[in-house]
């Protein structure tokens, strides 16, 4: 009998062939299944006044993954930011256009509850900012704002809040004690902390490693690897290194315009735009 030649199977797919060319048995390939989004922003404008800070920006968060916002200072990074959990609503001339919705939910919405969803925005800011309380509190001041008062209920938080931010062994046999006791990385972490204490759904962090030393921002970026488990994470840094290594995505403004948005990797190696690709190289910016 003389033996059937087969050709070799396509490259990739990891399975033989059948003599008739059946694929008869074969296991098909493994699907991929995106992350469902977080957040999904769909033509935001933002205005002070008559001046512009974004324009028409288009972008879908994944959930459960880290974020990263880059750019020159003054691109609507941090603007964009605060449109999450609307902050800017503070300011005074400020008006937004366009959509933001939160695992779906739309923000922007006539009758949101603002307190309710900036609670499911956390928010840390670059320079760290305890109350003037002490750790305990810090971390349960969420909880005091919603009447809980029971103990076990306090203690449980601050413990899981103080583990999840790594500064529970720091801190456990001092809680009581000031928080501006603390260094400026353990305020940092501290606020974190406090931030995650009511469960949010995202946490926004505007840069806050900027005023932190080496030491304190490789404790703060390897929370964030922990925390990204948990929670969403979108975080805006000029620390081009920082984003390379913390972030599943990057995305790139200039000028108040959102430039390009896709995974890390491909940001820093083969961006689709000429401007990306020289920010992100030194050549300006």
């Amino acid at each position: 009998m003389t033996a059937t030649l087969l050709p070799p199977p396509p490259k990739g797919s990891g399975q033989p062939r059948t003599a008739a060319g059946s694929d008869a048995g074969a296991i098909p390939p493994p699907t991929f299944h995106a992350p469902p989004p977080a957040v999904e922003v769909n033509d935001l404008n933002c205005f002070y006044g008559r001046g512009q800070a974004l324009h028409a920006i288009n972008l879908t968060i994944p959930e459960k993954q880290v974020t990263a916002f880059i750019g020159p200072s003054g691109c609507g990074k941090s603007t964009l930011l605060r449109c999450f959990n609307r902050l800017n609503d503070l300011i005074d001339n400020c008006r937004i256009t366009g959509s933001v919705k939160i695992h779906g939910r739309e923000i922007y919405a006539p009758r949101t509850d603002v307190i309710a969803l900036r609670k499911r925005t956390g928010m840390v800011f670059q320079k760290p900012n305890p109350f003037p309380k002490s750790i305990y509190e810090n971390v349960i001041y969420p909880l005091r704002i919603d009447g809980v008062s029971r103990r076990a209920t306090l203690d449980e938080t601050v413990e899981r809040s103080l583990i999840s931010a790594g500064l529970w062994d720091e801190a456990k046999d001092r809680l009581h004690a000031s928080a501006n006791a603390l260094s400026g990385g353990q305020q940092q972490r501290l606020c974190i902390a406090r931030a995650i204490a009511a469960n949010p759904e995202v946490l926004l962090m505007d840069e806050p490693c900027s005023a932190l030393d080496p030491i304190a921002t490789h404790k703060i970026e390897l929370l964030m690897e922990t925390l990204c488990k948990q929670v969403t994470i979108v975080i805006v840094t000029h620390n081009m290194h920082q984003a390379a290594r913390v972030a599943d995505h990057t995305a790139f403004f200039y000028l108040c315009k959102l430039i390009e948005f896709a995974p890390t990797e491909k940001i820093f190696e083969n961006p689709d735009q000429k401007q990306t690709e020289d920010y992100v190289t030194g050549r300006f910016g």
